[in-house]
């Protein structure tokens, strides 16, 4: 089976919306856009390269594949993120979009969550989402997430959407690796470890 990643820009508060510009993402009047983007040093910057370049797939959603089809095809051949992203097959949730035309995308219709399960049934090595919040929520919601990558900024910015909103699966996770960027962004890896387990705490339980 192949495995399906999910990578997000996190704010310490938990808001994944509009971390890359001022009208990344705008919905319910979002007023941060662009929040992560003083925190990017050349560390992030190998963090992501390397990341994107395990990549066998990318799953976007539509506002997603929108941003990326807008910017990525303009980058410079020796771009090594560019080249991957434009080259990887990439298969576009959507019920808006009745056609996509950045190169090796594929859209998906229907049921999106029976769709991805059949992909990741398939042929080829990890499938990648990045962005893509509402994506992502319908992901989470059918359990079909195995690892995520998530990179936690030093910023609070208290409303916006949120990685693990309603709906969320109760779930273990196993932290796989951890690094801190010299800007103090904290990037973690987590991947499924099955059922949340529970205890209590206290000096009659002996757990203090």
């Amino acid at each position: 089976m192949r495995k399906l990643m999910v990578t997000t820009f996190l704010s310490l508060d938990g808001v994944m919306q509009g971390p890359g510009g001022p009208d990344e993402d705008r919905d319910g009047g979002f007023e941060h856009g662009g929040w992560s983007v003083p925190h990017f040093d050349q560390h992030l910057m190998q963090v992501m390269t390397a990341l994107v370049d395990r990549g066998d797939a990318l799953l976007l959603g539509r506002k997603t594949y929108d941003i990326f089809a807008a910017s990525w095809p303009l980058a410079e051949a020796d771009d090594p993120i560019g080249a991957k992203l434009n080259s990887m097959p990439k298969y576009v949730a959507s019920r808006m979009l009745d056609r996509v035309a950045w190169q090796n995308s594929t859209l998906l219709t229907g049921d999106v969550a029976a769709a991805v399960a059949e992909l990741k049934q398939g042929e080829g090595g990890e499938i990648q989402v990045h962005g893509s919040g509402d994506l992502i929520q319908t992901l989470v919601e059918h359990d079909l997430v195995d690892e995520f990558h998530l990179l936690v900024f030093p910023v609070l910015i208290g409303s916006g959407k949120r990685l693990f909103a309603e709906g969320t699966i109760p779930a273990g996770l196993r932290l796989v690796d951890s690094t801190t960027s010299s800007s103090g962004v904290i990037v973690a890896t987590y991947q499924r470890a099955g059922k949340v387990e529970y205890g209590a705490m206290g000096p009659e339980t002996g757990n203090w």
